[in-house]
């Protein structure tokens, strides 16, 4: 199991993210801190400290910043890995986070759908580097750094891709949709909903079906794949 601290100082937050995290097979939370000083305490110094794998870590709290909290963790060899999940979009922020060390940087507010595909590239990253020992070769260095990118076909003209990110969250969450169902879900056109749908088809992120049963022509249902 990847122990999981939690560290956010809105308690709605917390208990959001807690129960995010019990959701996904392989994780368990082990900790939660409502400030920096709290989480350098408990990763530090704590009891549970060799229990923590990874850190959900917010950027703006009361008494530090994220960013001082992994300064502080480098500057005592802690390496815990951390992602970022903050509402903080500045873009020297996210530079120094990602130099700090943060393998993700998520921002507020996000679906459960696109916490879990975080959450699993993290997991398969753990999984291939534990798989390399000794001298890794530079095809087992790029398995374990490709673990952290999702993998998609390049959005073509005329597709958003915000609009990709929300029909793709959707068709996670749900499992199965049709064209028409993420029309009506998300408010789009259905010949928009089928483009989109068509794209994360083609480019391996979901197969096609066809679902039979409803009178008239068999509809076209679009399956997300993990």
């Amino acid at each position: 199991m990847i122990g999981v601290l939690l560290v956010d100082d809105e308690a709605l937050t917390l208990d959001l993210h807690r129960h995010y995290v019990e959701r996904l097979e392989g994780f368990q939370v082990v900790g939660e801190c409502a400030g920096a000083r709290s989480a350098l305490s408990a990763l530090l110094d704590g009891p549970r400290a060799p229990e923590i794998d990874l850190v959900l870590l917010d950027m703006t709290m009361p008494d530090g910043s994220g960013l001082d909290v992994l300064r502080h963790l480098r500057a005592r060899a802690r390496t815990v890995d951390v992602i970022a999940i903050t509402s903080v979009r500045d873009a020297d922020v996210v530079r120094q986070a990602v130099g700090l060390g943060a393998m993700h940087y998520l921002v507020k507010p996000f679906t459960f759908a696109m916490f879990q595909e975080r959450m699993t590239q993290y997991a398969r990253y753990r999984e291939r580097a534990s798989e390399t020992t000794g001298a890794a070769t530079q095809a087992e260095i790029d398995a374990m750094l490709g673990a952290l990118r999702p993998v998609t076909a390049p959005v073509p003209k005329g597709l958003a891709p915000e609009t990709l990110e929300r029909v793709t969250a959707a068709l996670r969450s749900a499992g199965v949709l049709s064209a028409r169902e993420a029309a009506a879900s998300l408010g789009l056109s259905r010949v928009a909903a089928r483009r989109y749908l068509e794209h994360l088809a083609d480019g391996g992120r979901a197969e096609r079906a066809q679902r039979y049963g409803t009178p008239g022509r068999p509809e076209t249902e679009y399956r997300w794949r993990d």
